[in-house]
């Protein structure tokens, strides 16, 4: 069956029902998601107690009063300020080495593009550096032992 031409208000007159139809249905599918997001919302006010406090937690390795954070390898408790002590024993550069490494989890080639070095003398600093820290530490954990 073949249908007869449409005249171009014809066209446009359907277009223009189709475009609001469509616009019609997403204005329902955004109404309905806001309903459903609002029916899983709370507000601060209305929160039990025991509700507020899972929201955060306080940070306890710094807390005035309590005992300082230690861990304990290879028999011997280390201290954080016996490890910051060892960062500071070491020259500038393999130090900048060692906290671009560990701390900031760079590869040695980053690094070395960073601070315009090779890897391989990248990798040098940062082993000879954790030797040296490893028997700074060595020497010293048992000072801090209570």
């Amino acid at each position: 069956m073949i249908e007869p031409d449409r005249t171009e208000w014809q066209v446009r007159c359907a277009f223009n029902a189709f475009c609001k139809r469509v616009l019609k249905n997403e204005a329902i599918n955004i109404y309905n998601e806001r309903r459903q997001k609002q029916a899983k919302e709370k507000t601060f006010s209305d929160l039990t107690p025991q509700e507020e406090s899972q929201l955060f937690t306080l940070d306890k390795h710094y807390s005035e009063g309590e005992e300082e954070q230690t861990f304990q390898v290879g028999g011997k408790k280390i201290t954080m300020e016996l490890l910051a002590e060892a960062m500071c024993t070491l020259p500038k550069e393999k130090c900048i080495t060692v906290q671009l490494y560990y701390f900031f989890q760079l590869s040695d080639v980053e690094i070395g593009q960073l601070l315009d070095i090779s890897r391989s003398t990248i990798q040098y600093r940062r082993t000879s550096s954790f030797e040296r820290l490893k028997r700074f530490l060595e020497e010293h954990a048992d000072e801090w032992d209570d």
